[in-house]
């Protein structure tokens, strides 16, 4: 059988089983969740097998350790993507939600549901966590799933998609409503790029140059979930010490993440005051700064920034960052380099924070917190499918209720137009 065939194959399996999901109601789903968590934990052995067999091919392709953390899973992993699992079925079930109702002048009752999507496609990079937060996600909210992951997580994938179909077998959810998009090569990939038809709806998830070869390739309609150069701006009126401690929990607390922080911005006003002690900090926990002129006049350690490093996703220890002369400036800078993803402004002016969370065109705007908020998780709304950075339809952490769309149901008494 060809790879197509075999794409084929598991795509219509996951179009027949989106049939059999879409009207389940929420205690089918839920146990069906509850059956992938235990079996995960029991198979945490055989998981952690094949995710070394993918961390050493990752390791001898030179790959670098941001992107092997990202790789790895280890016990204590394995365990949180169970709980992650646990904390998705005690959620709300979206279907069904009636978004908006009235009862029209001429009687007829009117309503507006929230019905799953159908079949989505999720491309991603790395992250083997991601093949079970898509998994469960997608079947919480009556969808069934294509995954495709690197090659780089083949291993972990191929063993984790084959738990949860084990899991589902016994529940009342069929097993083809997750489904591994089979083989490795760039072809398998346009094979699910051109599903229309049989794959309804597809998010990328990774860096740029993924998200943007399947906008231009796809023929399936596309979410855009964005890349993360997100930044820090410390305001002429910003609380120094609460600064510092924002921009080193925002930069290092996990740098291989898209909210990580990617670029300091310092009004001048404070600049003299604050980035000496921005600097020693970012060294202490290992962070190398690229830095603009101004910037590099208060270190001597500070790398000289390109236009690049001001465009760039590090996901690494390393920083841009520089001195504009007004928020408005600030503002000017993220819209130029940013990624639309989170932005944050540390300041005790609330006129400057709301002009910066006006002016800002973010999915994500912070004031006087971590970027590193930014995340279904912390919102509240359990694992995430990402973050869109897009306009249309879902922007921001995309959790249950993003992975929906509505239908319009209206009742009568024998109406008839007129």
């Amino acid at each position: 059988m060809s790879e197509a065939e075999d794409f084929l194959k598991v795509a219509r399996a996951a179009r027949e089983a989106a049939t059999v999901l879409a009207p389940l109601p929420r205690a089918p789903k839920d146990a069906a969740l509850r059956a992938i968590a235990d079996a995960l934990v029991a198979g945490v052995d055989e998981i952690i097998e094949a995710n070394a067999a993918d961390v050493t091919k990752a390791r001898e392709s030179g790959t670098s350790e941001a992107m092997i953390d990202r790789l790895r899973l280890d016990a204590g992993r394995v365990e949180k993507i169970a709980e992650a699992v646990r904390q998705v079925a005690d959620l709300p079930d979206p279907v069904g939600e009636v978004v908006r109702g009235s009862t029209l002048p001429n009687g007829l009752e009117l309503r507006q549901v929230r019905v799953p999507l159908g079949v989505i496609g999720i491309i991603y990079e790395g992250r083997p966590n991601v093949t079970v937060d898509a998994a469960v996600l997608c079947l919480k909210s009556g969808n069934a799933v294509l995954l495709r992951g690197s090659s780089s997580a083949y291993a972990s994938n191929t063993v984790l998609v084959r738990i949860m179909q084990e899991a589902l077998a016994t529940t009342e959810v069929p097993a083809g409503a997750v489904q591994l998009v089979p083989g490795l090569t760039r072809e398998s990939v346009g094979h699910l790029l051109r599903a229309r038809g049989l794959v309804d709806v597809l998010i990328p998830r990774g860096g740029a140059s993924l998200i943007n070869s399947v906008v231009e390739q796809a023929t399936v309609p596309v979410i855009e979930t964005g890349v993360g150069n997100c930044h820090v701006y410390v305001d002429a009126d910003a609380d120094i010490d609460m600064a510092l401690t924002i921009l080193i929990n925002a930069k290092a607390q996990r740098p291989s993440v898209c909210n990580a922080a990617e670029t300091l911005l310092v009004h001048a006003d404070i600049a003299e005051a604050f980035v000496p002690r921005a600097l020693a900090a970012l060294k202490d926990v290992g962070v190398t700064v690229h830095g603009d002129e101004r910037i590099r006049a208060y270190g001597a350690d500070v790398v000289p920034a390109t236009e690049e490093d001001f465009f760039a996703e590090y996901v690494s220890l390393d920083i841009a960052a520089a001195v504009v002369g007004s928020l408005d400036e600030a503002v000017s800078h993220i819209r130029r380099y940013g990624s639309a993803h989170t932005d944050a402004i540390v300041t005790r002016s609330q006129a400057a924070a709301r002009r910066f969370t006006a002016t800002v065109d973010s999915a994500a705007v912070a004031v006087n917190a971590s970027t590193r908020f930014t995340d279904g998780g912390e919102f509240g709304f359990g694992a995430e499918i990402g973050i869109s950075t897009q306009k249309l339809h879902a922007r921001g952490p995309m959790g249950l209720p993003e992975l929906t769309s509505t239908k319009w149901i209206y009742t009568g008494d024998g109406h008839v137009r007129v």
